[in-house]
């Protein structure tokens, strides 16, 4: 009996011995890893991960396609900043045409009447200034009398049988259509002839 008590003391004085050989041993590693330099761990790093093994692969797949994805999201966000930048003006000018379509409007029924002849003149002038201003921030009207007809930028509203005229061509303009830029606002509304 006194030999296995014996046995038993030895054995955990032999575990505690490799429990403090391993703790010394932990110890000393990371005071050595501790005393390394930045670049002398990332050296070790490349040296323990493999190349040519699977999981060093679909990582880098992944870091690629993520780099990949975010300049993709770089151009589409810079892209749509520079059409919200372009057409910033849309809404406002889309506003101004009805003001467009009453000076229109005032000129073609005050033009013919000689006592409205000086109103009409200033009418002329300030519709004149008013789209030259619109056109610096790149309004231009569409659908003119004798334009080809053309569905992206005129709607029909009728037909006239004319015989001066080749078919499709635009016989009167009821309604200015307006563009800005590349981006239609609003089609002209023309008579087409048949």
């Amino acid at each position: 009996m006194a030999n296995d008590e014996t046995r038993n003391v030895l054995n955990e004085n032999e575990e505690l011995t490799a429990q403090e050989s391993a703790d010394e041993a932990q110890d000393a590693k990371q005071a050595a890893i501790d005393a390394l330099t930045d670049e002398e761990i990332v050296a070790l790093c490349k040296e323990r991960v493999c190349p040519a093994c699977d999981e060093h692969k679909q990582a880098e797949d992944v870091r690629l396609r993520a780099l990949a994805e975010l300049e993709n999201v770089k151009k589409r966000l810079e892209r749509e900043r520079e059409e919200q930048v372009k057409y910033a003006a849309e809404k406002v000018l889309a506003d101004l045409l009805p003001t467009l379509d009453h000076l229109d409007l005032a000129l073609q029924y005050g033009a013919n009447d000689p006592a409205c002849k000086n109103m009409a003149i200033g009418v002329e002038m300030t519709r004149k200034l008013f789209l030259d201003a619109l056109a610096t921030h790149g309004l231009k009207a569409v659908g003119e009398k004798g334009d080809v007809f053309d569905p992206a930028l005129h709607e029909a509203v009728g037909r006239e049988e004319n015989s001066g005229m080749d078919s499709g061509m635009v016989f009167q303009v009821m309604q200015r259509g307006y563009q800005l830029k590349e981006r239609l606002l609003r089609p002209a509304k023309v008579v087409v002839t048949a």
